[in-house]
């Protein structure tokens, strides 16, 4: 056989080349617990450019669609054209928890006496060296976990990650379609419980320890994010009355608590043989456990009562994909939840991208509308802008002139897009000012709405907490000046980073803090924003970037004027 010959041979042979070699040759990490053989599903990608380039879906791949392909499965056909492609299991800029109130005095479920370990007074195991909780943030779009010493209260590890879930959608109600198909059901709860497996295991492994010293783990996360993962159906969540199961079954009589406890094993946490995977009970509809944490955190509940000043009053809002705001005032707690999308977080948006290494996260234009002064993550080039830049370009842009309130670029009404980064070729489109201005419409729609169910304007509110890795980047003056946050004076608004972790650390190290999460729920008063009488004027004038005007409306009561559509908590 001649050398031509067996170059033939040779390349009839070899076995063709996936995106999971490829990945080897650029030192990029993917996930995998299968050997690469499709059956784990942990090795998502997100094809970017060069889909064509690549064969056919395998069987393996069948739960996938759009861009999103098993790097183990997608073989490269031999073309020359390039293929941009991106792994889900990534660590951009996550904001881990920050503590907001008093320490909690220390009781945890678990303990040690001697050689064993017991949960509440019963023996579960022998104590072999270390024992660990698991704090979990659950979000739509990233995960943030802390490993905490159950016996002194502090926290010896934390990991965050983007939520590997993105390839059933960007928000929840996409997810809960997803969920639906009979092809694609569990996969999303398998990439949650994988993730966490993985991010356990990182961090046991920079300790020293094992999983199997995890005897407890708390999780906060949104109605849909914590059923998902405890194998719930969803789909009561995305139809009306977008109810999760627990909800139901309380309201029915069936159950005494929205919360959720499992083994953790039952649902495939590779943590003690005896841990427990805790929920965080819901507080109605979407407006789910990681605000119930969040408020833990801030004392608004589960805190000793003694220390609380309940004449204040005092707002809390965690901003995202779906924003949640609540607000207590003379003693009566409202909330709402905005469907904001994904716009802020990079989604859809043309130059959009979250806020990882290479997105702008603060901006100044001269008066042409270009980048004067920006800073990106990380201080290399910029890619793109997350959404505290474009929050900044916004606020310069209407500051300037160069925007009108409605969102036209006033220089050339008719431009398509306009040109902020030149030398990087990074712009903004009329399409992508009309998705910022839903979002931030949602956002408006829901606090100014909580605040004239109260009888209130926003200079009445006390003590403002912003919560979320997104807020707490925020420029507030600009979020301010385009209507995305009410007007409270700045001298009393608190950013308190992620408190839904610090708030599952909170649940995770005293008992008592869990036994009264269900009683507060029932007390709060639920707002069905596209339910109120005026919803949509309100959203239509949210959607104009200008600031929420401060009417101070405090010539009622609350309850006079609560509107006859609020679904009160029973």
């Amino acid at each position: 056989m001649d050398e031509k010959s067996l170059e033939k041979h040779h390349e009839l042979v070899d076995p063709p080349r996936t995106l999971f070699d490829r990945a080897d040759e650029l030192g990029v990490p993917i996930p995998t617990s299968c050997g690469r053989v499709g059956q784990c599903h942990e090795c998502v990608v997100e094809v970017f450019k060069g889909a064509d380039s690549l064969g056919d879906r395998t069987d393996a791949e069948r739960f996938l669609s759009g861009e999103f392909r098993l790097a183990c499965q997608a073989t490269l056909r031999g073309t020359k054209e390039k293929v941009d492609f991106a792994p889900l299991w990534r660590r951009p800029q996550i904001l881990g928890s920050t503590a907001t109130s008093a320490p909690l005095d220390l009781d945890p479920a678990v303990s040690t006496d001697g050689e064993s370990v017991f949960r509440d007074s019963v023996q579960i195991g022998r104590f072999r060296g270390a024992l660990l909780g698991l704090a979990v943030d659950l979000g739509t779009t990233t995960v943030a976990m802390e490993l905490v010493d159950l016996g002194i209260g502090e926290v010896v590890a934390a990991h965050t990650f983007e939520n590997p879930q993105r390839f059933g959608g960007s928000d929840v109600m996409h997810r809960i379609s997803y969920d639906a198909a009979p092809a694609a059901q569990g996969e999303l709860q398998k990439a949650a419980v994988a993730a966490i497996n993985r991010g356990l295991r990182v961090m046991c492994e920079g300790l020293g320890c094992r999983p199997a010293d995890v005897y407890e783990i708390v999780v906060a996360g949104n109605t849909t994010m914590r059923d998902l993962l405890f194998g719930l159906d969803v789909q009561p969540i995305g139809q009306r009355p977008y109810k999760s199961l627990t909800e139901i079954d309380m309201r029915e009589g069936k159950a005494s608590t929205t919360a959720l406890m499992f083994g953790a094993r039952d649902i495939g946490i590779r943590a003690n043989r005896e841990a427990q995977l805790i929920g965080l009970p819901v507080i109605a509809s979407h407006v789910g456990g990681d605000t119930m944490a969040g408020l833990v955190a801030i004392g608004m509940v589960g805190s000793d009562p003694s220390g609380m000043d309940l004449s204040e009053t005092v707002m809390f809002i965690d901003m995202g994909t779906n924003t949640e705001v609540v607000l207590r005032h003379r003693g009566v707690v409202y909330t709402a939840s905005c469907p904001a999308g994904p716009a802020f977080e990079g989604g859809q948006v043309s130059f959009g991208m979250r806020a990882q290494e290479g997105a702008i996260e603060s901006i100044r234009l001269n008066a042409d509308g270009e980048a004067e002064e920006f800073q990106t993550i990380g201080g290399g080039p910029p890619r793109g802008l997350c959404g505290s830049g474009l929050i900044d370009l916004l606020a310069e842009l209407r500051r300037s002139g160069l925007m009108s309130e409605m969102g036209v670029f006033r220089n050339e009404p008719k431009l398509s897009a306009l040109t902020v980064v030149p030398e990087w070729g990074l712009s903004l489109s009329r399409q992508d000012v009309s998705l910022l201005a839903q979002a931030k419409a949602a956002n408006y729609a829901g606090q100014l709405i909580v605040l004239q169910t109260a009888g209130i304007g926003p200079a009445s509110v006390d003590k403002l907490y912003l919560a979320g890795a997104f807020a707490n980047y925020v420029n507030v003056e600009n979020a301010v000046s385009i209507g995305l946050l009410a007007p409270v004076p700045e001298g009393r608004i608190r950013k308190v980073g992620n408190a839904a972790l610090g708030g599952a650390r909170k649940a995770l190290l005293a008992r008592r803090v869990c036994a009264v999460l269900d009683d507060f729920a029932k007390e709060v008063q639920h707002i069905e924003l596209e339910t109120t009488a005026d919803f949509f004027e309100v959203f239509v004038e949210g959607c104009q970037f200008k600031p929420m005007i401060d009417q101070s409306p405090e010539v009622l009561s609350p309850h006079e004027i609560i509107d006859p559509h609020i679904e009160v908590q029973v």
